[in-house]
């Protein structure tokens, strides 16, 4: 080839060349803080999550997800009267209308903390079930109801003997509870969308609850919906509105500079709209990631949304809301320029604003900003922060809560558009199948995988290409991810800090002791059999022990099992963890599998992912119940 021919390819391979030595030198850069020492005291942050006030708009209940408790603040000084101890991980709050009685959700105890507002102490400890979060008190039955998470119900419990009287299915990711004003419905949403078809638009529901009857009488659909998120109601009863996210997962995530990657929006329901109708929060230039908490001001004039990810409060003028909704003939969620006739302004606050409370009068909104430890107070009519009460936690920043701080923050992507926390919700899952990576459209499609406990389960992605996680999380990110200019070294490590010390949630499977039910211990057995039920050998890369051995249960190894599909450019996959897997559906490498039976019935006709066809539906069962332990 003459030389002009060469110089073009031989720029092409340095160029290559310096990119993989730019990785690297990141990625020795970026290694983990150290671990505080023995000797040093652990920073215990408080984050702030929900609040709640009293009537007389005297005192703010603040939960504190990370110190375990409740503090109560004197609103007019901004003085601490007390720090409640409660359960582990509390999550959400509900006042009972006589203000005698907190209840508490206790996500990480599986339990509800009751606290007498005149002693300020927790006086009983009711049993809900698994990750329960929110919480709502009909009075008028004495009944309270709780959103469990992770075993996707409701729990009805009868508060004069504290016991639960019924158990009501939900969708996946049951969470937030809202109490109409007149009492007569419980509004469920939901963090995960339900189970549905391979590669189809996501889907969830508002569950609706009957107070009278205490049945679930309607299930409002939620279309193209993954993560809802807190709903509210205005006082005349006649708008709702729900924070919510919708997920563009169905399309390349090359294209995240000539569309988004997530729909910031809400959705509407009520006598004051037609139907369910959903609307914007974006802009064309700016996106208003992790819409989550609402409130509406008494006299219905104006509507306060966190953003969670964008560190600010977004201001919606109702009127204009209702009135841009009623002219409109057609669907308009998609129109980013829609959110001009109706958002009012953006006020900045805190990092990764969560739950939020008005005054009784409506003038004062209350915030509470998570990653700072801090409320911060908003006059409603002049639309910015008048002050801020510090809730009295650490004052150091050290390399976990910064951390902490980018991995919850969408400042870093394309005008601000989405954070690691939009795929991984509080830290876990979202439930979905991404197409993220430019090759080629609809190839390589992948779930998205927990970050539980990672340490010791390197390589990353499905593929095992990336070695540890300065490379998952570093230029990677930037390049295909972000579409901006990203984390430098410190940043990087901080965050790498941050996600290696996510530790394992729960494990409501296993029995006291660790020890095993019959079920689980004939799963056990087939899960360690070396010999199929006819007398042949297993061969040993075709045990289950092969792959999924070591504490963590995975070889580290990449593995042909046989589920690929045409999709995919290779059928090898990287041997994932299988701890808490009860919690992380769907399964297989791009989420085909909408349950671990899935797996073996549908994805599994020829025995390459092991031998499971001479297994009987008991014995299969078994196996899964074993799974569910580890």
């Amino acid at each position: 080839a003459p030389p002009s021919a060469r110089l073009p390819r031989k720029l092409a391979v340095l160029s290559r060349l310096l990119a993989v030595i730019a990785v690297a030198l990141l990625a020795i850069a970026a290694r983990p803080a150290p671990r505080q020492s023995a000797t040093t005291p652990r920073q215990r942050y408080l984050s702030p999550i929900e609040v709640a006030i009293t009537p007389d708009g005297r005192l703010l209940y603040v939960v504190c997800q990370d110190s375990d408790e409740v503090r109560v603040v004197e609103v007019a000084s901004g003085k601490l009267i007390k720090a409640v101890p409660v359960g582990h991980v509390p999550r959400a709050i509900s006042l009972s209308a006589d203000t005698k009685t907190l209840f508490i959700t206790n996500a990480w105890s599986d339990t509800v903390s009751v606290v007498d507002t005149t002693t300020l102490e927790v006086v009983r400890t009711l049993p809900t079930g698994f990750e329960p979060s929110g919480v709502v008190f009909d009075s008028r039955a004495k009944a309270l109801y709780v959103a469990n998470r992770l075993s996707n119900d409701i729990s009805v419990i009868d508060f004069k003997t504290g016991r639960e009287t019924k158990r009501l299915l939900a969708g996946r990711g049951a969470s937030y509870l809202s109490l109409s004003p007149d009492g007569k419905f419980v509004y469920c949403t939901h963090v995960y969308p339900n189970p549905g078809a391979f590669r189809s638009q996501p889907q969830s529901e508002i569950t609706v609850i009957d107070t009278n009857t205490q049945t679930v009488v309607e299930r409002k659909p939620l279309h193209n919906v993954a993560g809802a998120f807190h709903l509210a109601t205005s006082a005349d009863g006649k708008l709702s509105v729900l924070a919510q996210l919708r997920p563009k997962n169905l399309i390349p995530l090359a294209h995240v500079e000539h569309g988004w990657v997530f729909g910031d929006s809400l959705t509407l329901f009520g006598s004051d709209v037609r139907g369910m109708v959903q609307i914007p929060l974006d802009e064309l230039d700016r996106y208003y990631a992790l819409p989550w908490a609402v409130a509406i001001t008494p006299e219905k004039s104006k509507l306060f949304l966190t953003t969670a990810g964008a560190q600010s409060v977004t201001v919606i003028d109702v009127p204009r809301l209702l009135e841009t909704v009623r002219s409109r003939r057609q669907p308009f969620v998609n129109d980013l320029s829609a959110s001009a006739d109706y958002v009012s302004s953006r006020i900045p606050v805190g990092h990764n604003p969560r739950g939020v409370v008005l005054s009784p009068d409506g003038k004062r909104l209350y915030v509470a900003n998570r990653l700072d430890d801090t409320i911060s107070v908003i006059d409603t009519n002049a639309e910015k922060v008048i002050s801020i009460l510090d809730l009295g936690g650490p004052k150091e920043v050290n390399a976990l809560r910064r951390g902490e701080r980018l991995f919850y923050t969408a400042e870093f992507a394309f005008q601000g558009g989405f954070g690691c926390s939009n795929c991984h919700i509080d830290s876990t899952i979202d439930g979905l199948e991404w197409d993220l990576e430019p090759d080629g459209f609809g190839k390589d499609i992948v779930d998205n995988r927990s970050l539980e406990n990672l340490a010791g389960t390197e390589p990353f992605k499905w593929n095992g290409g990336n070695p540890d996680m300065p490379t998952e999380c570093g230029p990677r990110t930037e390049k295909y991810f972000f579409r901006s200019q990203s984390f430098n070294s410190q940043q990087l490590t901080d965050l790498v800090t941050f996600v290696y010390s996510l530790p394992y949630r729960p494990n409501r499977y296993r029995l006291p002791n660790d020890d095993l039910s019959p079920a689980q211990e004939r799963g056990k057995a087939i899960f360690e059999r070396t010999k199929a039920k006819n007398g042949a050998e297993i061969p040993e890369a075709n045990q289950c022990t092969y792959c999924h051995s070591g504490p963590k249960y995975t070889n580290q190894k990449q593995v042909d099992i046989g589920s690929a599909k045409a999709t995919d450019r290779s059928p090898v996959t990287d041997v994932p963890q299988l701890a808490n897997v009860a919690y992380s559906a769907p399964y297989l490498h791009d989420g085909s599998a909408r349950s671990l039976e899935e797996i073996w019935t549908v994805f599994n006709p020829r025995d390459t992912h092991g031998v499971t066809n001479d297994l009987t539906k008991d014995e299969l069962n078994d196996l899964i119940e074993y799974l569910k332990t580890l």
